[in-house]
């Protein structure tokens, strides 16, 4: 008998309090000239405190215009997000402004968005709190303190040009933890090193998250990072299309021996937003050929989806014609071939 559990040092925080980041039927459309682009469609999103999440989508899903918009670099066209019990839509610019200082801070994958290259490590922390008007002992004492935690305690007076890509990318963090935000967004942190840095980088998000509390989304296009965050969302088409949830699982036989023998595995969920709607995984549309429209039914307590058939093709029960399909009670059979439907409660 296998357990699964999400407590531990790696595990998601338990939902025991309202979310931290709440986006409800976000709408982001870019006008140029006379052309619309919709970025956003809809999409609903929460996340607990002190989470470590990853967005993945590919390119022009809507997922740096979601982080553009929690870090108030951006504001949707329509919906609702609030981030820390604030609602971002309802900011004047200098609200806005004064969060972006104090309540969030960004890593980007380019180091020339977050470093200044003639200063020093140190100088570069540093640099946030001088903007803020927090300059002094503290915040140099601060700063110092973050650059140990990314594993430069003893480099933080190097020059940019002395420190290698992954360790101006570790410098970069330090930056968006300059004024100790409990938000921290990253864009593509790891897409510029290698394997072994990558890994680096997660471990330090993990023990940023841990030690401070820090709230972490990070953006990527990379599938891999299921096995490093707490949840991977994904984004399709401008909404939320499905989760994965890493759980932490032990054999209760090898616990009662005193053998614990710890594993991981995922969750995968699809999301269903407030209007009913979800997203069908590409693969199952793409096995079962279903474009366009489909067919409904509630069959014994399950939803039932099945592609509509071609006119004139046979159906399964041998009847020639659509309009003549039968429709299956509440608790009749559903008339179907092989792999002709799928099933969720």
């Amino acid at each position: 008998m296998v357990t699964e559990t999400q407590t531990g040092p790696s595990a998601a925080p338990a939902r025991t309090e309202d979310p931290f980041i709440i986006c409800e039927n976000l709408v982001k459309i870019y006008k140029v000239a006379d052309l619309e682009a919709v970025a956003l469609q809809g999409l609903d999103l929460q996340v607990a405190k002190g989470e470590l999440l990853a967005i993945i989508g590919n390119s022009g899903s809507g997922k740096t215009t979601l982080m553009n918009i929690l870090g108030g670099l951006d504001r949707p066209s329509a919906g609702r997000v609030i981030v820390g019990g604030r609602d971002l839509l309802k900011m004047s610019e200098l609200q806005l402004v004064q969060y972006k200082r104090d309540s969030v801070g960004f890593v980007w994958q380019q180091t020339s968005r977050n470093l200044i290259p003639y200063l020093t490590a140190l100088e570069n922390v540093e640099l946030p709190t001088v903007i803020a008007g927090r300059a002094g002992r503290k915040s140099r004492a601060w700063a110092e303190e973050m650059l140990t935690a990314v594993g430069l305690g003893k480099r933080m007076r190097h020059k940019l040009s002395e420190l290698s890509g992954g360790e101006q990318q570790r410098v970069a963090i330090a930056i968006g933890m300059a004024n100790n935000p409990p938000l921290l967004l990253a864009d593509e942190p790891t897409g510029s090193v290698d394997n072994r840095t990558a890994q680096t980088i997660f471990d330090i998000f993990h023990q940023v998250r841990n030690t401070y509390g820090t709230t972490i989304i990070i953006v990527t296009h990379d599938r891999k990072v299921m096995s490093k965050v707490d949840r991977v969302v994904a984004i399709r088409d401008g909404k939320t299309s499905t989760e994965m949830v890493r759980r932490i699982a032990f054999n209760l036989a090898d616990f009662a021996e005193g053998n614990i023998t710890l594993g991981e595995t995922h969750d995968e969920y699809v999301v269903l937003d407030a209007a009913g709607r979800l997203q069908i995984p590409r693969e199952y549309l793409e096995r079962l050929g279903i474009k366009g429209k489909v067919l409904v039914d509630m069959v014994d307590g399950e939803i039932v989806i099945r592609p509509v058939p071609d006119v004139g093709t046979p159906l399964p029960n041998g009847s020639g014609s659509t309009s003549d399909r039968p429709r299956p009670g509440p608790s009749g059979p559903a008339p179907s071939g092989p792999g002709q439907s799928e099933k969720g409660r």
